[in-house]
């Protein structure tokens, strides 16, 4: 290995883990997807095994409820716990609304089809969705869309896998709302949470792990700050000079 070649390496395995540590902040990591799985398993075992609706509902509101306390008492970030409990809740109040234990499931799932369209509209119209996600994460915000096309181009990628992924779900889970009953929804929505899920964040990682560097935005705005300050300290001291 040559001293040219080295650097490179060590900037790409520093890129890597920049984005594996971003995808994580932004995805929630492997405990975000438990907290995902958990409440609607709680409500599949229950109904699958009394057929009551109003328990299984319950039960998992109060399990989407109760991994909010725990980040809240380990004092960790809760938004996706957060957006557990609020999918909980919409599933829980569809399904009381109709009396249909399967509707328990309908708001995520027109959840998926709404952000799988979302991710295929976006990326068409030049602004890819999983680059306004990620982002800020990056502390890139939007400069990727103008000043570092080859990352653009990884976004659009990683959104058309997103889009493709959810969009392909959909066309399972949708025809089996109308054929199967709610147990047999109910698993194969529990089978068919995490696996897309992962290869889609795996895909991410493999176009934006093989992209140009993000642009700091902030640290060239610091930069900036600094800049004018040092400026105008030293025209404040010549002025000074000469006033002496």
């Amino acid at each position: 290995m040559t001293s040219l070649e080295k650097p490179t390496e060590d900037a790409q395995q520093d890129s890597r883990a920049v984005t594996e540590a971003a995808l994580f902040e932004a995805f929630g990591g492997v405990r975000g997807m438990v907290e995902t799985v958990v409440p609607g398993l709680f409500f599949v075992t229950i109904f699958t095994i009394n057929k009551n609706l109003h328990w299984s509902a319950i039960v998992a509101l109060a399990v989407s409820l109760l991994l909010v306390v725990v980040r809240l008492a380990m004092r960790d970030t809760v938004k996706h716990a957060f957006s557990g409990v609020f999918g909980v809740a919409f599933g829980v109040v569809f399904a009381m609304m109709t009396g249909n234990a399967k509707d328990f499931y309908l708001p995520g799932m027109l959840y998926t089809l709404g952000l799988g369209l979302a991710y295929i509209i976006t990326t068409l119209a030049g602004v890819p969705l999983i680059g306004l996600i990620l982002g800020p994460v990056f502390k890139e915000n939007l400069s990727w869309r103008t000043r570092n096309p080859g990352r653009k181009r990884a976004y659009a990628k990683a959104s058309w896998a997103w889009g493709l992924i959810l969009l392909g779900k959909c066309a399972i889970l949708f025809p089996l709302y109308w054929w199967a009953n709610t147990a047999q929804l109910g698993w194969v929505l529990i089978a068919l949470k995490i696996p897309p899920f992962l290869l889609a964040v795996w895909l991410t990682w493999v176009f934006l792990a093989k992209a140009p560097a993000p642009i700091d935005v902030f640290a060239e705005m610091e930069a900036e700050e600094a800049a004018q300050a040092a400026a105008a300290e030293s025209e404040g001291a010549g002025r000074h000079r000469r006033e002496a």
